[in-house]
């Protein structure tokens, strides 16, 4: 299945193409313990999940000392394959519910990743500050922004502005209308072939903070 990333990631270091490829087993065997991707994903693992969160890396590569707020994390999407592609960018993934995070504690752990810290807790006790923070529609676009709009770092070190990359499906055109211009969409089938992305998008939001 790793053929599926290096047909649009042709530079992966060794290391990153054998981390990568530990994936599918690992959240095989994890899976098995704790039901974090349904038995139909699980399958399709690295098209609809570890592809589909490196999406966010066609839209931005993350400078050194970037640091990465991923917000509902679930099985640690996308956070865990930006984490390998990017080893020098800091990770925070956080989840409300515990289970998750036991099994991206143990995948990050079990591949090494010292750029990923896993949290059990909620977004709104979360007191520090990030470059970005990403996450795969854990609820509507506006409430989300709501919810992590105090998070984001008001000073940018990489070439896209600082704020939210948001990975979304289906019609949601009216949801971003009250961002105007500080919101851009980006198609997820210009970037891959599969079917699977004709409906995917990805929303980066730009956040001025003091």
């Amino acid at each position: 299945m790793m053929e599926i990333l290096t047909k649009y990631f042709t530079d992966l270091t060794d290391q990153q193409t054998n981390q990568l490829g530990r994936l599918g087993s690992l959240y095989e065997e994890w899976n098995t313990k704790i039901n974090v991707i349904s038995r139909k994903d699980i399958e399709q693992l690295y098209e609809r999940h570890v592809l589909h969160s490196l999406a966010i890396a066609k839209v931005i590569r993350f400078k050194p000392g970037t640091t990465v707020l991923d917000v509902g994390t679930g099985g640690g999407f996308p956070g865990i394959p930006l984490a390998i592609l990017f080893p020098e960018t800091s990770f925070m993934l956080i989840d409300s519910i515990g289970k998750k995070i036991k099994v991206v504690s143990e995948v990050a752990a079990a591949l090494n990743l010292s750029n990923v810290q896993a949290e059990h807790i909620r977004v709104e006790d979360v007191k520090q500050k990030f470059d970005f923070v990403v996450s795969r529609a854990v609820t509507a676009f506006p409430r989300f922004v709501d919810m992590v709009k105090t998070k984001v770092s008001a000073r940018n070190n990489n070439d896209l502005p600082n704020g939210i990359l948001y990975l979304k499906g289906g019609d949601f055109a009216e949801e971003i209308i009250p961002f105007g211009q500080q919101a851009k969409v980006y198609d997820l089938q210009s970037f891959f072939q599969e079917e699977f992305f004709e409906t995917k998008r990805l929303i980066h939001l730009i956040l001025k903070n003091k």
